[in-house]
């Protein structure tokens, strides 16, 4: 090999969404990623996001029951080009992620390359969203879209009761994107499979971060607007949104 010749890749960026959710709390037939809305399926607008933005590569992950269809009537029906594997989720978030890192893996991605992760149930995430969240993640190596609360934060005991009131200056609303250099996630789930105690009570990635190496999670700004489908109050508030947007 020649002398200054680069033996990998220059730095890819790849974003995992994450569809593999059953979305109960939503109470509709149709799991909530799936859902119609502005004539298109939530799901859409996350994978049109990063399809457009300064990805090399997204993964889905979708339920097992699921794959085929997200094949054929979410990749395939409106030609996303950049989704290289719809893969399985697994029982718990964590597990969806994991799947999509070894989808990564056996594309080569290795130190020096950037991987968001993010929620197909959040369909208002943007494009300058994403620059400023690859733009953190390469310089702090970890980091989350974040919104500063609006309202004050009450933390309660195990009865029910208000035990104290945090600083609100200090409080922040988790969304996704969230953003790491691919050998600082990695880590941090090979560590994960060491502690059985720590995987019940994982919501995020960040906090895997947080607890399993040395890396401390950027605060990046999202959006009030990168709202989260969850339940049937949502969906008016997305419609809303949509045709703002529109």
């Amino acid at each position: 090999m020649s002398e200054g010749k680069n033996t990998r890749p220059l730095r890819r960026t790849a974003a995992i969404v994450l569809a593999a959710g059953s979305g109960t709390r939503m109470h509709t037939a149709t799991k909530k990623q799936f859902l119609e809305l502005q004539g298109k399926p939530v799901l859409w607008f996350s994978l049109k996001l990063f399809d457009e933005a300064a990805i090399n590569d997204i993964i889905l992950v979708a339920g097992p029951e699921d794959l085929d269809y997200c094949r054929e009537n979410i990749v395939g029906r409106y030609g996303f080009r950049k989704v290289r594997a719809v893969t399985a989720g697994g029982k718990e978030r964590w597990n969806s992620v994991e799947n999509g890192l070894r989808e990564l893996a056996r594309l080569g991605y290795g130190d020096g390359d950037i991987v968001l992760i993010h929620d197909g149930a959040r369909p208002f995430a943007d494009r300058q969203m994403v620059e400023r969240i690859i733009r953190d993640a390469e310089e702090y190596g970890a980091c989350t879209a974040a919104m500063p609360s609006k309202d004050t934060i009450k933390i309660s005991d195990e009865d029910g009761f208000a035990a104290y009131t945090p600083d609100r200056k200090k409080c922040w609303i988790i969304q996704t994107p969230q953003a790491f250099a691919f050998s600082v996630i990695t880590d941090a789930y090979r560590k994960v499979h060491e502690n059985p105690s720590f995987q019940a009570g994982i919501t995020d990635d960040a906090m895997i971060v947080e607890a399993m190496t040395e890396y401390k999670v950027r605060l990046t700004e999202g959006s009030y607007r990168n709202i989260k489908l969850t339940t049937p109050d949502d969906l008016p508030v997305a419609e809303m949104l949509g045709k703002e947007r529109t």
